[in-house]
């Protein structure tokens, strides 16, 4: 099988927001409750990449996977901190791309020089928590009844990963760097 892990680019945008469509129309996985132009989809994502690596998982030429990080807070101490989050097409969900998604992911935040990667998790949701537990996320917090969607209240699990040492002064984190793959 042609596969691949690739920094995702706008011509990737449509096909990206058909992945998260769903989600928002269809479940309480995303807080997000209407539909997002492709414009505004497009500037999204240029905002994210600015500072953030958004890939995408194509198989046989076609992007089924995504996964991206964003900032955690704006205040300046918290530089050093990003969120997660991945989002996989339904036909090729249970093929393990989340797994290959967050591996790559993670690796290029280290190497940028981020401490901290949380993950908000709608719950229930057990198979994303497993997800995060296989990667070392642990749970820190709950906001309970936090999102209302489809006619209930939503609990959110906050989950965070270390992804280096704390033992000296940090540097700032660097840009994103061009795919050389």
């Amino acid at each position: 099988m042609n596969e691949k892990i690739r920094l995702a680019t706008g011509e990737d945008a449509a096909a990206i927001l058909s992945i998260y469509e769903p989600y928002i129309l269809n479940s309480a996985i995303t807080f997000e409750t209407e539909t997002i132009s492709i414009e505004d989809f497009k500037r999204r994502m240029a905002k994210v990449q600015g500072q953030f690596p958004w890939l995408v998982y194509e198989e046989e030429g076609r992007v089924v996977g995504y996964a991206y990080a964003s900032s955690y807070r704006e205040r300046a101490a918290f530089a050093w901190d990003c969120e997660c989050s991945v989002y996989i097409a339904k036909e090729a969900h249970r093929k393990g791309i989340a797994t290959k998604l967050y591996l790559e992911l993670l690796d290029r935040l280290k190497a940028q020089g981020y401490y901290n990667v949380y993950a908000f998790i709608t719950y229930p949701h057990d198979s994303s928590v497993e997800l995060h537990k296989k990667f070392g996320f642990r749970e820190v917090g709950i906001f309970y009844k936090t999102g209302y969607k489809q006619g209930k209240w939503w609990d959110l699990i906050v989950m965070e990963k270390a992804l280096r040492d704390f033992d000296q002064e940090p540097v700032n984190p660097l840009l994103p760097k061009a795919d050389e793959r």
